[in-house]
């Protein structure tokens, strides 16, 4: 620990042989993020430059992929400073911020993911109502809630983990997650109450309502034509693949703080990486093939970019 200007700082005991790999570590990790950064962004220049994509599923849609953005910029810059660094340390009020941009945008694709659910609920259980439901002040509505509350909520734990006395300075990590914890002197119940009921607030009860309203969505579809199954199916599934593969995600990130004493520290190192690797690909390789119109816009584009360039090599 090195204390400058009454700052704790942490040593982020997570990486593995940093001095032999990091410039492997470094080419393959900023490679990803740049993938990630793109993929992401070109789904959302789609969606914003086609006006026949401006409606509230496809905003939400662009609402999520901008989250991922947010989520990996909160990480992967401290990760690619570490590789280039003598020591990999972080400041404690830098982990702290970390670790609650960290679970308030996890919580917010909760919501955003429960927000889309009701929307396609509406859609297709309500569809002479839809437009009166599915206003645009009421899409902005949600948005606006769906980043502000897991922010308001998390702030309360992260203030009060911040006035914890701390028993040790070395995380066993590279991200600051709900290993935190594990700094500290004591765990008291009040805790342990406060982040279940947290839990419950912005990932069980979306999970639950978005289960609720996809019940409701195959009742009317059984009862439907195959045509009717079809294009229900082509909405509904990406968005229930998104769900359980960020839910096993975050169950994982449980899991892992739970038993990480258990693992080498190169097992850790890979299980801790799957989290911050796969959804924030996943997402636009779901919604860009899997959603017809975009994809159907993304052909289009790539087709004009390759025949642009062979115009002009010709």
């Amino acid at each position: 620990m090195d204390d400058e200007l009454n700052v704790t700082y942490i040593t982020l005991d997570g990486y593995v042989e940093v001095d032999k790999y990091r410039y492997i570590y470094f080419v393959i990790i900023f490679a990803v993020y740049i993938l990630i950064i793109f993929s992401n962004t070109l789904i959302v220049y789609v969606i914003w430059d086609h006006k026949n994509l401006h409606e509230p599923m496809y905003i939400f849609i662009a609402a999520l992929l901008i989250n991922s953005v947010l989520f990996s910029t909160a990480i992967y810059p401290k990760i690619l400073i570490d590789f280039l660094s003598e020591k990999q340390i972080i400041s404690y009020p830098a982990c702290l911020f970390q670790f609650h941009v960290f679970y308030s945008l996890g919580g917010s694709e909760f919501l955003l993911l429960a927000v889309m659910s009701y929307d396609r609920y509406v859609s297709i259980c309500k569809p002479l109502q839809y437009p009166t439901i599915m206003r645009k002040s009421t899409v902005s509505i949600f948005l606006v809630l769906a980043w502000l509350l897991p922010a308001i909520q998390l702030s309360v734990p992260t203030a009060l983990i911040a006035k914890e006395k701390l028993c040790s300075f070395i995380l066993n990590g590279f991200i600051c997650n709900n290993s935190v914890y594990k700094l500290q002197c004591r765990i008291s119940k009040a805790r342990l109450v406060r982040d279940m009921v947290i839990l419950i607030n912005v990932a069980l009860l979306p999970v639950l309502f978005i289960f609720f309203t996809y019940t409701r969505i195959l009742m009317v579809t059984f009862r439907s034509s195959r045509e009717f199954r079809r294009k229900a199916a082509q909405t509904c599934l990406p968005h229930l693949i998104v769900l359980i593969n960020f839910s096993c995600l975050c169950l994982y990130d449980v899991v892992i703080v739970g038993l990480n004493s258990d693992f080498p520290k190169i097992v850790h190192l890979i299980m801790t990486l799957q989290i911050i690797l796969y959804h924030p690909l996943f997402n636009p390789i779901m919604y860009g093939l899997k959603m017809s119109e975009i994809y159907k816009h993304l052909k289009t584009l790539f087709c004009q970019k390759a025949y642009v360039m062979t115009y002009y090599e010709i």
